[in-house]
């Protein structure tokens, strides 16, 4: 197999992973940047009307982008496990095919989004004068939902076989276009929502386009060749059995946040507003920690196709204790500089204190979802996912439901709202921890057996 990159199944992992993980975690936490200057432009140049309407937005924006992340997964793990094996037809056949299932997976969310906006903010009980902008944000911010696609499909490829640093560059370009775009659409045109929505599905097109050509001008197997993109129905049916159920599960998790989100909006306005301004926290700590997630994912995957169990072990243990620490880390300086992270996207007292009830709560708890979420990466790593994404569905998403109308319908307070979070994360570690070890042993059986993907 023709390859002028290094695989990941050699070398020393401890600084392999953190290699690999940073270029990643740089580009999760640009895209959060830009995504949050959205809500910065318009809290401060547009007034607070319009961030809660863009604040609105963000669990069907997070829904959306969620499944298509889960959907990018499945090829990561695909291209990571055959690369490692050495099966280039395979990857090459893995890519053309994924290149295909991503396209429809935009436009089918693009089409959801334009038509059922309305509907969707509606069941969420969105505040009426909170409505009219939130449901013009979302139309013309699923315009980019396509490129994002196709921006996943190719940062999945990359990540497979260790190349981050190319999509970081690319990420970063259209991050900065974007910003301008914000300012430009916002102060100059008056644009308010309408502009920063603008703007993202701009800046969203611009990084799919440069990750696609970056991938037509790679020379190896995973090479992209838009001659020979077809859907081999064997593949497809083995990134559909991987994708679908991490798609379907982020989605999920998502629509339980939607219970969360309808609690929120049971308060007044004010809360609503400083609830969307802390909530940007969220994105910035949690896809820090998912880059060492990714990278556990590609590690354990091209290491079980190459038959390496020892860095197959090795490669979750050091993914999760790099995860923890930014958890950790980023959490506790939440926790410490929480007013002036807030400050950033309101100058109003009354907003900033009221954003300050859920970071007292949430900027110790991130470092726990690091023990549930690299640990459902690195049973994907193995090709397990069926049974994984049952385990958050239930563990996080039911319980997430049970507990807004039993806990928080019991002491309706924001603190009693935001300690859900949590206590579903540890109930689900728990749980995932305890399958992993179980499909660790048996996958450890199947080395000399040929490269598959199990349920």
């Amino acid at each position: 197999m023709k390859s002028n990159t290094k695989t990941l199944t050699e070398g020393p992992l401890t600084k392999q992973i953190l290699l690999v993980s940073l270029p990643l975690a740089l580009s999760n936490l640009l895209q959060v940047l830009f995504n949050m200057s959205d809500v910065a432009v318009v809290g401060r140049f547009a007034g607070s009307t319009a961030l809660g309407a863009v604040g609105s937005t963000s669990i069907f924006v997070t829904l959306f982008t969620g499944f298509l992340i889960g959907l990018s997964n499945g090829i990561n793990v695909l291209v990571a496990r055959f690369y490692g094996a050495r099966h280039p037809n395979d990857v090459h056949k893995t890519v053309h095919s994924a290149l295909i299932v991503s396209i429809i997976a935009g436009v089918v969310l693009l089409l959801v989004g334009l038509l059922g906006s309305p509907a969707l903010l509606r069941l969420l009980n969105t505040k009426e004068d909170l409505l009219p902008g939130a449901i013009l944000y979302l139309r013309v911010y699923f315009l980019g939902m396509p490129a994002l696609a196709l921006f996943n499909f190719g940062n999945a490829i990359f990540s497979a076989i260790g190349e981050t640093k190319k999509p970081l560059i690319y990420l970063s370009t259209a991050g900065v276009l974007n910003i301008l775009l914000n300012l430009f659409f916002v102060i100059v045109c008056q644009l308010n929502v309408v502009g920063v929505a603008l703007a993202s599905a701009i800046s969203q097109c611009v990084s799919a386009a440069l990750i696609l050509h970056a991938l037509t001008k790679v020379e190896d197997c995973y090479a992209l060749d838009f001659k020979a993109v077809k859907l081999d129905p064997a593949m497809t049916k083995s990134i559909l059995a991987l994708g679908l159920p991490a798609g379907f599960q982020n989605a999920i998790f998502a629509i339980a946040n939607l219970f969360i989100q309808a609690g929120v909006n049971s308060f007044d306005s004010l809360m609503v507003k400083g609830n969307s301004a802390a909530a940007n926290a969220d994105g910035m700590i949690y896809d820090a920690m998912a880059a060492f997630y990714m990278a556990c994912a590609s590690f354990m995957s091209q290491n079980y196709g190459a038959g390496k169990p020892d860095r197959v072990r090795k490669s979750y243990f050091i993914a999760l204790a790099y995860s923890f620490g930014v958890g950790l880390v980023l959490g506790g300086s939440l926790f410490l500089f929480g007013r002036e992270f807030l400050a950033l996207f309101t100058t109003e007292a009354a907003v900033i204190d009221a954003g300050m009830k859920r970071v007292q709560v949430m900027g110790l708890a991130y470092c726990i979802s690091a023990f549930m979420d690299c640990t459902i990466a690195a049973s994907r790593g193995l090709g397990k996912t069926i049974v994984p994404t049952v385990i958050v569905i239930m563990g996080s998403c039911v319980f997430r439901v049970i507990w807004v109308y039993s806990i928080f319908a019991h002491f309706h307070t924001i603190p009693s709202l935001y300690l859900l979070y949590p206590c579903s994360w540890a109930l689900t570690a728990i749980a995932e921890i305890i399958y992993f070890i179980h499909c660790y042993r048996d996958s450890m059986k199947l080395f000399h057996e040929p490269v598959t993907v199990q349920a």
